[in-house]
């Protein structure tokens, strides 16, 4: 099913671009239900017709996009949403609102294909609305000059380097900015321990298997679904980790 998409920007070109971009999108598939140059517009449009992502700039006339946001997080069944702006400085702000992700312009197509594919996954969690799930568990990434969140069920592991850590999904590696032991407190019931600079999440768990180090002698590595690395388990974590492939 095709996610029904209101795009709010008061720059006409903005919004023309954002179509076009919509147009070429393929997986998922979009409906446009509507355009708005401001939040009143919006919220006419989103009480009058369903919709499930707001595209929403943050800087308008009027009510900006931060109050937008807020006013409809207030909603029973709110519609996600993306904030597509020309500012990276309220990144962090738009998080605080649960925005699903948040673009900066110019808008790369690849970009909002991602943006676009998360929306459709938490919508799939939560059945007709991502609220009917809860709040979803994510790591807000930032890096380059932008920043992302990163749900915490498409992480496979987690790995302390240097004063960072690296954030492993199937598709890519991030840098955050954080520690490991205050990860593994917080989401304990998704990641286990396996050496004292890595976490991998319980989902993921394939194998534990004895190996042969030509420097370190024998030792355990774990398997992990979704990538073909293996790290290393220390003998002290060794039964946790089989304690999370048995569950």
């Amino acid at each position: 099913m095709a996610l029904k998409v209101l795009i709010v920007d008061d720059e006409t070109l903005a919004r023309s671009r954002l179509r076009t971009l919509l147009g070429d999108c393929a997986d998922p598939r979009t409906e446009i239900v509507g355009e708005a140059a401001n939040a009143v517009q919006a919220m006419e449009q989103i009480q009058r017709t369903a919709c499930d992502l707001v595209l929403l700039d943050v800087h308008m006339p009027g009510v900006d996009g931060m109050a937008l946001a807020a006013s409809l997080r207030q909603m029973a069944s709110p519609p996600q949403i993306i904030f597509v702006t020309a500012y990276a400085e309220h990144a962090v702000q738009a998080f605080d609102l649960e925005a699903i992700d948040y673009l900066t312009k110019p808008v790369r197509l690849e970009r909002l294909q991602q943006a676009l594919q998360k929306a459709q996954r938490l919508r799939s969690v939560g059945g007709e609305g991502a609220e009917a799930s809860g709040p979803v568990d994510s790591l807000l990434i930032q890096e380059r000059g932008r920043s992302e969140r990163v749900a915490l069920s498409d992480v496979i592991y987690l790995k302390a380097e240097l004063k960072y850590i690296t954030v492993r999904t199937a598709e890519k590696e991030h840098i955050y900015d954080g520690a490991l032991s205050d990860l593994e407190q917080k989401y304990a019931h998704l990641f286990v321990r396996v050496h004292r600079n890595a976490l991998v999440a319980r989902r993921a768990v394939r194998a534990v298997e004895k190996h042969n180090d030509p420097v370190d002698g024998e030792g355990w590595t774990v398997r992990l679904d979704g990538v073909d690395e293996r790290l290393s388990v220390s003998r002290r974590q060794l039964a946790a980790v089989r304690e999370a492939l048995m569950s």
